[in-house]
This record gives C-alpha cells, structure tokens and sequence, in this order.
C-alpha cells in the first residue's frame, strides 16, 4: 500500500474509532450512573506494537488517547510496548485486536522499520 493511501485509510480507521469508542463511553457512563449501576472494571494495560519508528509509536500512543475510553500512559520503545489505562477493561482483548486492526497496519505503512518478530 502506497503511503497517501495508508495515511488516508489510517485516518478514517481513527475516525470510526473515535466515535464508536464515544458512544461506548458514553453507553459505560451512563450505565454507571443509573442506580444500582456498576461500573465496569478499570486496568493499566500493556501492549505491545508492531516495529515502527519512535514517531509511528509517538502517533499510535497519541492515536489511542484521542480514542474516548483509553489513555496512553507511557510508550517503551526497546520493549515495543505502550501503557495504557482503559476505562472498561471487561473485554482488553478486543481493545488490543482492535488497536492492532485499526492503527498498526497504516502506522507501519507510514512509520515501519525492517521487519523484527513481536516479542
């Protein structure tokens, strides 16, 4: 994939993100505030990221604190992993399949280093 066409797919992945991701932030807050409501289960999180640039990563952990429901809390280059706080923890696998479907395939288009395996 040529790189203006992976920016442009990047960019409506994150736009789709972030409004499906509001809406689901909204849905775990109002749920919350009703009586009786529970709130979902809250965790740091690590995840690991495709090998990309320091500037691919800096973006993907920007990418994922615009993301309603999520914060990047620290980006580890030499272990390739971002730190995360997730506001609904109740389902982290699909949050990371989901960041891995939607952000990492346009990142490495635009930001990717020769290929190394995910540690």
């Amino acid at each position: 994939m040529n790189k203006p066409i992976a920016a442009l797919v990047l960019l409506l992945r994150f736009l789709r993100a972030v409004v499906v991701s509001g809406l689901q932030t909204v849905r775990v807050i109002l749920a919350s505030g009703r009586p009786g409501g529970t709130p979902p289960p809250v965790a740091l999180l690590r995840v690991g990221f495709a090998p990309m640039s320091a500037q691919g990563a800096a973006l993907l952990g920007c990418m994922v604190s615009l993301t309603p429901g999520t914060t990047t809390i620290d980006i580890d280059m030499d272990r390739r992993e971002l730190l995360l706080h997730v506001l609904d923890a109740s389902d982290t696998d699909a949050l990371v399949q989901g960041i891995r479907r939607e952000f990492e395939p346009g990142l490495v288009a635009l930001f990717g280093t020769p290929a190394q395996a995910r540690r």
